[in-house]
């Protein structure tokens, strides 16, 4: 594979795209810096998707669109041109190679984005993650446009809605699902970019389910209808069930509460409380095990405490809805997709980190 690398990077019009690149790079900060001043909170990335589809039509990108989902998608055809004059085509037929970044970022629509030029270093919320991915998207994108190389099958640019949170990969879920133009064919290849810096490569998918837990009950005064079954002790004995859970190691395996809440005042025993729960691992079959664990632990806290509630009132109700199901998933070290990102970096003078999404915290904010 580093053959073949060092042999495409020898080749002229990869060159060219290269040379290219470099002298475009303030270009590409200007626009990873515009990019980021845009709000684009999950479910809400209209506006950044509209301004990255003018560059896609800039650049030279065919039958630029914003899908049912939100996705703006731009085409280069598999001969590595664009069309006349930036005239709109048919979507190709063949499967597609896509690169995608998402366009969305965790922070809320109360955030300020406003960025910040000190010297060298661009300064605001959502910068690198994934402003800088949707810059790098439109570089390598105007690079190939402009120098024509010659592409054996079409490449999808996309930028993606719904990466972060809640948004459950939303985007790519409809790219991926079989909800496509018709005749677009299932990708034979897909590469994101997330972030800044060459240090990893990530070919493993960190699966994970989250849950919105409600316990519901009769509520009432809190000395007047004392000993009816209480959602709020419900939340806590599941809260403790679920701390006491064993966790794996290989695979690693995880749960969490993340979030609870309930109650209107301070002498009423609440009609509803909830908790919140992320589950993950990076193994499906640990995955899956630990959600029918969990579920028991639930009902197990909803019916430790209708037991003890006064006899004859009503028991406790307990209500699961799935906030996020995002699957497990592993490209081997092997494949020649992986390799190809190895020997790139290599090429360009960095060793990279074969590492799984595994969403570290980073300065300031949670990842996914």
């Amino acid at each position: 594979m580093n053959d073949l690398i060092s042999r495409l990077l020898a080749h002229d019009r990869i060159r060219a795209a290269r040379h290219h690149i470099e002298r475009t790079d303030e270009l590409t900060l200007a626009r990873q810096a515009s990019l980021s001043a845009i709000p684009a909170p999950t479910g809400a990335e209209g506006q950044r998707a509209a301004r990255v589809a003018e560059l896609f039509r800039e650049i030279g990108l065919t039958n630029v669109s914003v899908d049912q989902a939100g996705n703006v998608q731009g085409w280069l055809n598999g001969n590595g041109e664009k069309g006349d004059g930036g005239a709109q085509h048919a979507a190709p037929l063949q499967a597609p190679v896509v690169l995608a970044a998402h366009l969305d970022t965790v922070f809320g629509a109360d955030v300020g984005v406003a960025v910040e030029r000190r010297g060298h270093r661009l300064e605001g919320p959502g910068i690198s993650d994934n402003a800088r991915g949707l810059a790098a998207l439109v570089a390598v994108a105007e690079a190939m446009v402009a120098t024509r190389i010659p592409v054996a099958r079409p490449i999808l640019f996309a930028a993606t809605v719904g990466e972060e949170g809640s948004g459950d990969l939303r985007g790519v879920k409809y790219l991926l699902n079989g909800k496509r133009d018709a005749g677009n064919g299932k990708p034979i290849a897909f590469i994101a970019l997330d972030g800044a810096g060459l240090e990893r490569v990530i070919h493993r998918a960190l699966g994970s389910k989250r849950y919105h837990v409600t316990f519901r009950g009769p509520g009432g005064h809190s000395w007047a209808a004392f000993g009816v079954a209480n959602p709020a002790n419900a939340v806590g004995r599941a809260a403790a069930l679920l701390a006491d859970l064993p966790t794996r190691q290989t695979p690693r395996t995880t749960c969490a509460v993340v979030r609870l809440g309930g109650g209107t005042g301070l002498n009423s025993i609440p009609q509803e409380a909830w908790l919140d729960l992320d589950l993950r691992s990076e193994d499906p079959k640990a995955l899956a095990q630990l959600d029918v664990t969990v579920r028991a632990a639930l009902e197990r806290a909803g019916d430790d405490e209708n037991r003890r509630r006064t006899p004859g009132s009503p028991p406790l109700r307990i209500e699961l809805q799935l906030l996020g199901d995002r699957p497990s998933g592993l490209t081997p070290r092997a494949h020649p997709l992986v390799q190809a990102a190895v020997a790139a970096n290599r090429a360009l003078g960095h060793d990279a980190e074969l590492t799984s999404a595994c969403h570290r915290p980073r300065r300031g904010r949670h990842g996914r």
